[in-house]
């Protein structure tokens, strides 16, 4: 197998297909290195594409201790597959987990991003400080659950979740194939990883002033029927300089499996723009926000 040690000695999995501009793909805490094959496919044609297993999903290693998991940490194990791959910089693409990683990579290795694609990035973020605590004590319950009853059992709900129907209605064979990969992991690493990163992550509405000061473009994309991440999607491009949003229509919130096409087509048409240096400054973030004229005109 294809192994990379991290910086502090845990065994990650990563595949790869094609050569040219490297891009590296984070999965979310549903799926693993295998959710990505779409995108592996498509754009090994011509860019180096790269998926691995984040720490805790099998055939990466699965550390016991909680404090190995952390948010930091998800950024900095990308930041040692690269590294350990000689690859000086590369594009990243996260979802959901893997989308928060993919900021904090940029927060704490911008030297290292070509660019950021940021996709159903922030569920459970809210400015209401209950809400924020209500969804990390429900990471405790899930984390319980997940060890307690098993991933199979798990995978009934939470692959039924309402952000999850969109793509059982249009894909029912993707997302039993989904569902029935989500039930093959590892109860611990899945339990660690929601208590030491999901549980523990400051909302990204508390981190304005790093994001502002984010200098790597970035594409956020959302589905409509998301809703626990389209507040946060419209609070990073109103805050992040160099930020586009693309919204699809009537999609969840595993967007990359669930309407592939739009997905690969958002991305290469951004990473196109970022190499032709055509990704810019928003005029809102620029302070340009007047509606129709400037009032001191």
């Amino acid at each position: 197998m294809a192994v990379i040690r991290t910086d502090d000695d845990v065994g990650l999995y990563y595949e790869e297909a094609g050569t040219g501009d490297p891009i590296l793909f984070l999965h979310e805490f549903g799926g693993h290195q295998l959710s990505w094959e779409p995108q592996l496919r498509y754009f090994s044609r011509r860019h180096r594409s790269i998926s691995y297993a984040a720490r805790g999903w099998p055939p990466s290693e699965v550390p016991e201790a909680p404090d190995a998991y952390s948010q930091a940490r998800a950024a900095d194990d990308a930041a040692a597959l690269l590294k350990a791959l000689g690859i000086a910089k590369a594009h990243l693409v996260g979802l959901s987990m893997g989308a928060t990683a993919t900021i904090e990579f940029g927060i704490r290795h911008p030297e290292m991003a070509l660019s950021l694609t940021v996709a159903a990035a922030g569920s459970g973020a809210s400015t209401d400080a209950l809400l924020t605590r209500r969804f990390q004590d429900e990471c405790v319950t899930l984390a319980a659950r997940i060890e307690g009853e098993g991933l199979p059992a798990m995978a009934e709900l939470y692959c039924a979740s309402p952000a999850r129907l969109t793509y059982r209605d249009k894909d029912p064979r993707g997302w039993a194939e989904f569902k029935r990969q989500f039930a093959e992991g590892s109860a611990k690493g899945r339990a660690r990883t929601m208590l030491g990163v999901q549980g523990r992550r400051a909302p990204l509405f508390e981190r304005k002033a790093e994001l502002a000061a984010l200098p790597v473009p970035v594409l956020v994309i959302a589905g409509d029927d998301d809703d626990g991440t389209l507040d946060v999607a419209l609070f990073l491009k109103r805050t992040i300089p160099r930020c586009g949003l693309a919204m699809l229509p009537k999609t969840g919130h595993g967007i990359n499996l669930e309407e592939p096409a739009a997905f690969n087509a958002a991305v290469e048409d951004f990473i196109r723009h970022v190499e032709a240096e055509r990704w810019g400054v928003s005029p809102i973030v620029a302070g340009k926000n007047f509606s129709l004229v400037p009032r001191a005109r």
